[in-house]
């Protein structure tokens, strides 16, 4: 079971809308599915907020910490409320995968990312669960600090937007600890649409002259 949502990403107006605060957009909408208010609490480091659920309280935090000390925040709040790795789901820019596609992980290496880098770090494991959100990569290793800082196009911002939106649908599977069926979910591929049939002439339909 899941007791602790994370979206990471950088405080700041001068980063709400770059690649890097996937994780935020990610949680933002999962607060408003979950019809939860995010507030200010110094004591976690970050912005919280609480829903009551038959199984428990369920607790969302966008940490203020910047990136690279997300750790601070996270430990914080899930040692408060002894919440343990494995029940705490983080949303995070991923830049393995492509805009628009979304993987569900446990554990792991946390691949050069920052933020998964210093709550690893900060939890002393590594077993909390990963949505990874795709951003796509730049191509080149020595831009992507440069990358992911950046505003993603329109059509990349609207393709994550659509994959957080089609992620939401597998959130009380992902509550429930049902992860099996999360990721089925969550990694199916859509269904090719199927080509027109082709259409009988029509007896109206002009004919060709005979020679």
């Amino acid at each position: 079971m899941i007791r602790l949502l994370v979206g990471l990403g950088n405080p700041g107006s001068e980063y709400v809308a770059t690649r890097h605060n996937a994780g935020f957009w990610w949680l933002d909408a999962a607060a408003r599915e979950l019809r939860a208010t995010l507030t200010p609490d110094r004591s976690y480091f970050g912005n919280v907020a609480r829903v009551n659920r038959p199984a428990g309280p369920l607790y969302l935090l966008a940490p203020m910490t910047y990136m690279n000390l997300s750790g601070k925040s996270v430990a914080a709040l899930a040692r408060f409320f002894k919440i343990e790795p494995r029940q705490i789901l983080v949303a995070h820019d991923e830049l393995d995968l492509l805009p628009g596609h979304v993987k569900l992980k446990q554990g792991g290496s946390a691949a050069g990312h920052n933020g998964l880098k210093d709550i690893q770090a900060q939890l002393g494991a590594p077993d909390f669960w990963r949505l990874r959100l795709g951003i796509g990569h730049p191509g080149v290793r020595s831009e992507v600090v440069n990358y992911v800082l950046r505003k993603p196009a329109a059509e990349e911002r609207e393709a994550i937007e659509k994959s957080i939106e089609l992620s939401l649908a597998a959130l009380d599977l992902l509550l429930a600890g049902e992860m099996e069926r999360a990721m089925m979910k969550l990694h199916a591929k859509p269904a090719r649409p199927k080509p027109p049939r082709p259409t009988a002439p029509s007896e109206s339909s002009p004919k060709e002259p005979t020679p």
